[in-house]
């Protein structure tokens, strides 16, 4: 019989153990996953992840691959459109931050070379590893939350606040927050 790898507490269904064991924590370089996963985050804001990453799928297609130059150029028609689609989160002050968003992200790829040499310069360029024992040791925001939700606010970013920032820090890899006891924690460190 094979034995079942201990786990992150909030890994609790299918959907979340797929994201938990392929995804979350891992360091994303990429701007494009970058970009989604900050879009996905803000679109979080008050709700369940798993109500998310079921809505993933519809994000993909309605936010045109999470293509940051064509979410910047969606109108009020296609802002209006994303109202009406049941695939995703309708909530026109998240909508019209993506937007904001979007248009945000390509300003700081033009000043850094890319959104990936930005973000990481928050951490030194490479993961922070938390030894956290337990899910209630993993904290919701922290100093450099902090000052990375300031920094993007600055540079015109919504939807950014400390503890949604570090929940984008933590699914990107900039932070390794798996529990000391999941094996995903030993993996990526």
């Amino acid at each position: 019989m094979r034995s079942v790898p201990k786990r992150c507490a909030w890994a609790g269904n299918p959907l979340a153990v797929a994201y938990h064991d392929r995804e979350w924590g891992v360091p994303v370089r990429g701007d494009r996953r970058l970009f989604e996963l900050l879009i996905l985050e803000g679109a979080q804001a008050g709700l369940s992840w798993d109500t998310i990453l079921k809505k993933r799928a519809a994000y993909r297609r309605a936010y045109a691959g999470f293509d940051p130059a064509k979410v910047a150029r969606f109108d009020a028609k296609k802002r209006r459109a994303l109202m009406a689609d049941a695939g995703i989160v309708r909530n026109r002050l998240k909508i019209e931050a993506s937007v904001a968003n979007a248009k945000a992200f390509l300003a700081v790829q033009r000043e850094y070379g890319s959104f990936a040499r930005y973000a990481w310069g928050f951490v030194g360029g490479k993961p922070l590893v938390g030894r956290r024992r337990a899910l209630r040791d993993v904290p919701a925001r922290t100093e450099l939350s902090d000052a990375l939700s300031k920094d993007l606010k600055k540079r015109g970013f919504r939807f950014v606040g400390s503890t949604i920032v570090y929940a984008f820090m933590q699914a990107t890899g900039l932070v390794n927050d798996h529990t000391t006891d999941c094996f995903r924690w030993k993996e990526l460190r």
